[in-house]
Order: structure tokens, then sequence, then C-alpha cells
């Protein structure tokens, strides 16, 4: 089905999404482009699919941009001499959709955008594109093979894939900063002490862990609940005002107290197992 990925689920619905590009250190190319974008707009909104865990094949994570392809590498149209106006217009027609926008941008916006939980294990090098990426899912987990870099500055180019929100929300904008600017290469212990990543495990450790925390956020959880609670964060943590999570919340906790919250209700006054029927496909709008 897939070129550059590799999918299974287990019966617990965590899928593990295997960057497949060995051969060339899982590089990020236009196929793997398209092929993640497919994945986190279609597939992975089944229900059967609970929460993700992203990996690489082999040694590396993603060795980034993959330079070797044939004219301009991202994919770019070079004819075209855009201005922020007319791309904010035309951002899903063409030639802006695909001669004009960030491949990366598009992929981690489908991450975001997905009401589930998305882990990256962070199995080898990952630069660039492979560094950035994982800023849209939830939590990183490394293995001290780990090597991760923001290296734009050394291609004279900039962040991509929306790393320019993601970074400093997650490391603070001080950090995010000296990361950019050096292009240094760093360390698993160097991105655990600047907060990139949640932990770091020996490699063997890496992926089970990683699967079995994803296992821990899903089974004999809601799904409903799950995915409005990671919207809700997202979006009201980045508000103005307090009344904005206010709003959400009441409407988020009003239609699930009439679906799978009394379902949780009744089987925590029972003292059993709860069996949720909510789907993540079918969330109620609460902004």
């Amino acid at each position: 089905m897939y070129q550059t990925l590799s999918v299974d689920v287990d019966g617990d619905g965590v899928a593990t999404l295997t960057l497949s590009r060995p051969e060339a250190l899982n590089a990020f190319d236009l196929t793997m482009a398209r092929e993640l974008l497919a994945f986190f707009t279609t597939d992975a909104h089944d229900d059967a699919i609970r929460a993700i865990v992203v990996t690489g094949a082999g040694r590396a994570f993603c060795a980034g941009m993959d330079l070797s392809t044939e004219g301009n590498v991202f994919g770019l149209d070079e004819s075209l001499q855009p201005t922020p106006e007319e791309l904010r217009a035309h951002l899903t027609e063409e030639p802006y959709d695909e001669g004009v926008r960030d491949t990366g941008g598009k992929v981690t916006l489908a991450i975001h955008a997905l009401p589930k939980p998305v882990i990256a294990a962070i199995n080898g090098p990952a630069v660039g594109i492979g560094a950035t990426m994982t800023l849209a899912m939830d939590l990183r987990l490394a293995s001290e093979k780990a090597r991760i870099g923001f290296v734009f500055g050394r291609l004279g180019i900039v962040p991509e894939a929306c790393s320019t929100w993601f970074l400093p929300r997650i490391v603070g904008i001080a950090q995010a900063l000296e990361w950019v600017y050096s292009a240094d290469i760093l360390t698993a212990e160097q991105a655990l002490a600047g907060r990139l990543v949640r932990s770091v495990h020996p490699a063997e450790e890496l992926l089970g862990t990683a699967q079995e925390l994803a296992r821990s956020f899903v089974v004999d959880r809601s799904p409903v609940a799950l995915g409005l609670a990671k919207q809700m964060l997202y979006r009201n943590s980045a508000a103005a005002d307090p009344l904005e999570a206010h709003l959400s919340d009441s409407l988020a906790m009003f239609w699930t107290s009439l679906a799978d919250g009394k379902e949780g209700v009744a089987a925590f006054l029972e003292k059993r197992t709860p069996r949720f029927t909510g789907k993540a496909s079918q969330l109620p709008r609460v902004f």
C-alpha cells in the first residue's frame, strides 16, 4: 500500500507507523510526504486506530530531506513569485497548494489535527524535517542513540513544518532560538535537558516503551473524551482569555455527560471496567 511507510495495528488499537527507507536513513522525499499526508488525513482517522507511535526503520529515525532529488528538492515551483496575500487567499488552490506550500507543514498540520495521541519514538538521527515533524506529535521519546538537529542554518533555509509555532511552545523561545541559531546536532541527553523529549531509553527498549505508553492512554478510555481533550489543550493554551476555555469546557462537558460520561460514572459506581462506545470520528463541536 505504501512505498515509504509500514503500518502495524495491535489488538488495542495502537498503530506503529514506521518510516521505511532504511537504505537512505529514512530521508524524507516527496513520496514520503504524500504518504504521510494520506495516512494522517485518512487512514489514521479509522476508529480502529486509537493511538499512533511513529518510529524509523533501521538505525535512523529520519535523516532529513532527501537532497539528492533533481530540480527543486522541496518540490516547489520556481517560476512563481508568491506574496503572503496570494498564498493566504489561495492556499488550497493550484499552483499554490503544490507549488508553494511547504510539504512538511502539510504533514504536521495533519498530525496536529488528528484527535488521537501521537507519540514519536526517535530511534536514531532525526535532523531537519526528521526533527520538526516530531514537534506536532504529542510526546517524544528518544533512544540513547538519537541525534536531533534543527540544522536549517547550515543549508541556508529556515525552520519549516510549522516548527516556529511548535518548538517555542515545547521548549521556550530562548531555547528554540539557541538551537536554531547554532544548528548543532543534539544528543538525546541534551534534548532531554532542553525538555524536547519526555525520556531517554536504551535502544532495545524504546519502541516497546512508547507502545506501552500509547496503550496506557487508550485502553479503557473514551476516544471522544481523549480527542476533545487534545483539541482543547492545544487550542485553549494559546487562547487570549480563560473564558475561551470555559466556553469549550462547558460544551464538551455537556455533550460527554450525555454519552460516554454516563457510562464512565456508572462503571465507577459499579466498580467495573467501562464500555465506552463513542468514536473519535464523531466528536461533538465545542469550538
